[in-house]
């Protein structure tokens, strides 16, 4: 997460004072008796354990595999590095079924786990835990642990780790697709560049060959370059594969079909505001993208790739519009299921907006998991609050991971579930559908 305050600043606060406008006021009328809005109900929630030491979520798709999984950290002197497992056969009543813990937790330093995902292969269900160690103690060059889950929830083994030498320090953020070479691919932050691993040869033993590609950040970088988070799609149009990563100097869009050749085919560079690149999703068509940089203040800002898709141009620097929950604060992840946009707004909570209209994005539901607390130490309080949201397509189950809060379930109104097809776009979204194709892209 970076905090450098980029410039010019005063052409920023223009943009932030039209994203004001773009919120639905009404809808945002908090009060602390009244802490989300008429369409949004709290399904469950689970406190996890003590200030700031849970990161990321994710839920599994299957509706016969009802589980979800919490990266847990340790900021500051509390908390545990691994990851929480939690059985959601009865929604309204969670329960943390299985814990995994990196061992020697005083020797290990850093923050440890982050970002967590799942996948399939030969019929056996993983998932993988990003982790960040410091050098100074143990396993300083370990990226993520990978863990069979296919027998939860009575139990769980670790298969392998994910270690690179080259590049100590850990994976902050990772993303896993389904290739439409069939592939199954771990994408990560690491270097110059983005890492991607085989699964396959992970899970098969053959960990030492798993590194098959890398994506660099844009054609011109030069010294200290990197991802902070990726996010990857089949674009069915061109019947290709691409990668959208946020880093340093903006955005990227690349071809990956030919791992071995990814090509540019636009960047987003020299954007008011924006130093670096944090989170950056795709509409299910590839036209639209929500990019997001990571200081107080910044909204996220929604560009439109289709004058560099349709080669006008490569490289775009203006948004259209932009959104935020409160303009003090900061909004972090998001997931997309068009039209609706799902964000964790670290002190704002679940926020949900509508991106129908892509220049006028409208909020449309919210519910506030920030009860307030500590701060990293060495960080603005803004950080700290709402960090994951993940989103279960085949009925619309919504999960917050809070830093303090712990675990939350909510229902939306009227949102049953997500099938691109139903809303005239594509099929596809972070959530990956592994025995079918091409890409696996859902």
């Amino acid at each position: 997460m970076s905090l450098r305050r980029p410039l010019p600043f005063l052409s920023f606060l223009v943009l932030a004072i039209s994203v004001i406008a773009s919120v639905n006021v009404t809808a945002q009328q908090w009060t602390p008796e009244k802490r989300g809005s008429d369409n949004i109900r709290v399904v469950s929630h689970i406190p996890l354990g003590p200030k700031l030491s849970v990161s990321d979520i994710e839920i599994s798709q299957e509706m016969d595999r009802p589980y979800a999984f919490v990266g847990r950290m340790v900021y500051g002197h509390e908390g545990e590095k691994g990851i929480d497992i939690i059985d959601l056969s009865d929604e309204s009543r969670p329960e943390v079924v299985q814990r995994w813990r990196i061992e020697n937790q005083d020797l290990h330093l850093g923050t440890g786990g982050m970002d967590v995902k799942y996948f399939k292969w030969n019929d056996r269900w993983y998932v993988v835990q990003s982790l960040q160690f410091r050098q100074g103690g143990p396993d300083a060059d370990m990226g993520a642990v990978v863990l069979d889950v296919t027998d939860l929830p009575d139990r769980i083994e670790e298969v392998a780790r994910i270690r690179t030498p080259d590049d100590p320090g850990g994976f902050h953020n990772i993303f896993i697709y389904k290739h439409s070479n069939d592939r199954v691919l771990l994408i990560s932050t690491g270097g110059p560049y983005a890492k991607v691993h085989d699964l396959g040869y992970v899970v098969e033993g053959r960990a030492d060959e798993a590194l098959v590609a890398t994506i660099p950040v844009g054609p011109d970088c030069s010294g200290r370059c990197g991802y902070h988070d990726m996010y990857a799609g089949y674009h069915p149009d061109t019947e290709t594969d691409r990668f959208y990563g946020g880093g340093t100097g903006g955005y990227y869009v690349y071809d990956i079909t030919d791992l071995e050749n990814p090509a540019l085919i636009v960047s987003l560079t020299g954007i008011t505001g924006v130093r670096s690149g944090h989170t950056f999703t795709p509409t299910p068509d590839g036209r639209y993208v929500i990019a997001e940089t990571e200081y107080q203040y910044a909204p996220l800002r929604i560009f439109d790739l289709q004058p560099a898709l349709d080669g006008e141009t490569t490289n775009i620097n203006r948004p259209i519009s932009a959104w935020t929950a409160d303009w003090q604060n900061l909004v972090h992840n998001h997931e997309v299921r068009w039209p609706y946009v799902f964000v964790s707004g670290y002190h704002d909570g679940l926020q949900v907006f509508n991106m129908m209209d892509a220049s006028n994005p409208v909020t449309v539901a919210y519910y506030d998991t920030y009860v307030g607390g500590p701060a990293y130490d060495d960080r603005p309080a803004m950080f700290n609050g709402a960090f994951g949201v993940d989103v279960r397509n085949d009925d619309g189950l919504i999960v917050i991971s809070d830093m303090n809060t712990g675990f939350w379930a909510f229902r939306m109104d009227g949102f049953l579930g997500w099938n691109g097809e139903s809303w005239g776009m594509p099929d596809i979204s972070s959530a990956q559908k592994w025995d079918k194709g091409p890409g696996g892209g859902r």
